[in-house]
């Protein structure tokens, strides 16, 4: 039962690694398909215990906090993406010769024959924004489609769902891809790479041969990005299928077989007859919300996938205009006494925060948070000349204090021991005592959250609150 498709599962046994979002549905699944199923699970907390109550409900065995040992007669583990490939499971598993795969190998094992195309996006950010760009367009010409896998959609629940799709824009994560040894998609992107979740890959070596799995087996267009050339050679790397084309995209103007951007209109010369002369206009900049660089980069993304699946530009242009970001995404909270204050909580990470950076002149910069191991010298280099001042919180903070004294000894920083959630509204009262009219001051902490929140959203949210609050006191 390697990677090949399986048709019966009537007694097979199968381990299913981790409850959770992806595990229980997973257990349910195969148990529902006649396999005879195990859950083991590291955690034994009231959570776990009222899941795997209602598992154990259905017939299927759950052992809690005893995630480490293959349980007898296991042909096939299915895992939860967060489980590092480094657990004693896994070690048993490969001395066993027992294959793992993921819930998005599970889904795309258990698609029917008439299954609709994945139109597949990765990269180390932007793959949210993109996923849900690529849908917009994709309704736009009138395909039936959705946005689903890492973006909170489950794909096992779209390909057992009774919907009927053409088309489906599907986010991966790192970890789906390193467990999904058979999935091919129609076409895919891997829109960046940069150090992300090193401490889960053990390097980034093997952090970018997993975002590179995106492209095995490609039918009609691997997309990578000019300005990224890891990108380029994870395609080169690729063992595609005959006749797929490798498809550039650059903020500049594009050489044939790419999409760019010629004076404020996106353009496609990729997709259309005699690509040496040849180039369709498909939106202009100003169509893209908000019309930051990093958010052109992920609009031409979408575009030439869904140009790979044949849609007309015109649908392009409209699926643009129609796309509205998530919250915590360079959302424009307020503009007091003549400065902006944007809630980019979502940058966790030091390349998403740059490229928030890089959209504003003049930034009073709120930071910090849980590093995840990253560094910061390279960040700070690059957006020095940008900063009036910075204001920093969290676990890590002195590692980004650090890099300031480094590469940006003139700008002020604030820097706040107060870690209880009360510590935003400090920071963004300092960031107004740094700010002055036409600056922009900006939350992209280049950090996890969890240090101080629940997750991007609760900083967000807190962000957004404590501007209001600036807002109303001087109202």
């Amino acid at each position: 039962m390697g990677s090949g498709k399986v048709t019966d599962w009537q007694g097979k046994h199968v381990t299913v690694a981790g409850l959770g979002v992806s595990g229980v549905p997973a257990a349910k699944v195969l148990h529902g398909l006649g396999a005879v199923v195990t859950v083991v699970n590291d955690g034994d907390d009231d959570r776990a215990r009222t899941q795997a109550a209602e598992l154990e409900a259905l017939g299927v065995t759950v052992r809690l906090g005893d995630g480490a040992t293959l349980p007898e007669g296991t042909e096939l583990i299915v895992t939860a993406p967060g489980w590092r490939p480094d657990k004693p499971l896994f070690a048993a598993a490969a001395e066993a010769g027992v294959p793992v795969w993921g819930d998005v190998e599970l889904a795309w094992q258990l698609r029917g024959p008439d299954a609709a195309p994945w139109l597949a996006v990765t990269g180390t950010n932007g793959k949210t924004t993109t996923v849900q760009m690529l849908a917009s367009i994709l309704k736009a010409a009138g395909l039936r489609t959705a946005a689903v896998g890492n973006i909170g959609v489950s794909l096992l629940d779209v390909v057992l769902g009774e919907e009927q799709y053409d088309v489906l824009a599907v986010e991966l994560s790192s970890y789906q891809l390193h467990w999904a040894p058979s999935l091919r998609a129609h076409s895919a992107v891997v829109l960046n790479l940069a150090p992300d979740h090193l401490d889960w890959h053990g390097s980034m070596e093997a952090y970018a041969a997993d975002k590179g799995r995106v492209y095995e087996g490609n039918r009609v267009a691997c997309v990578y990005n000019v300005a990224d050339k890891a990108t380029e050679d994870l395609v080169r790397e690729a063992d595609v299928e005959e006749g797929c084309r490798a498809i550039g995209f650059t903020l500049g103007s594009p050489a044939p077989s790419q999409l760019g951007v010629v004076d404020g209109i996106l353009v496609d010369r990729a997709f259309v007859e005699n690509r040496q002369k040849n180039a369709q206009e498909l939106a202009e900049v100003t169509d893209v919300n908000p019309p930051a660089p990093h958010n052109i980069a992920n609009a031409l993304a979408a575009a030439a996938l869904a140009r790979a699946f044949g849609v007309p530009a015109k649908a392009v242009r409209e699926g643009l205009r129609a796309f509205r970001p998530d919250a915590h995404r360079i959302a424009h909270v307020a503009d007091l006494d003549g400065v902006a204050y944007i809630d980019d909580s979502k940058a966790t990470n030091t390349h998403a925060a740059e490229a928030s950076l890089a959209a504003y002149e003049s930034i009073v910069w709120i930071a910090g948070g849980l590093a995840k191991g990253a560094t910061f010298d390279e960040l700070v280099a690059k957006s020095a000349q940008r900063l009036r001042g910075a204001v920093l919180i969290g676990a890590d903070r002195a590692l980004i204090r650090e890099a300031l004294a480094r590469h940006a000894p003139e700008v002020p920083v604030v820097d706040l021991e107060q870690t209880d959630t009360g510590a935003m509204r400090v920071a963004v009262r300092e960031a107004r005592g740094l700010a002055r009219p036409g600056d922009t001051v900006l939350l992209a902490p280049a950090c996890a959250s969890m240090d101080m929140f629940a997750n991007y959203n609760k900083r967000g949210d807190a962000f957004a609150e404590a501007v209001r609050e600036l807002g109303s006191a001087d109202g």
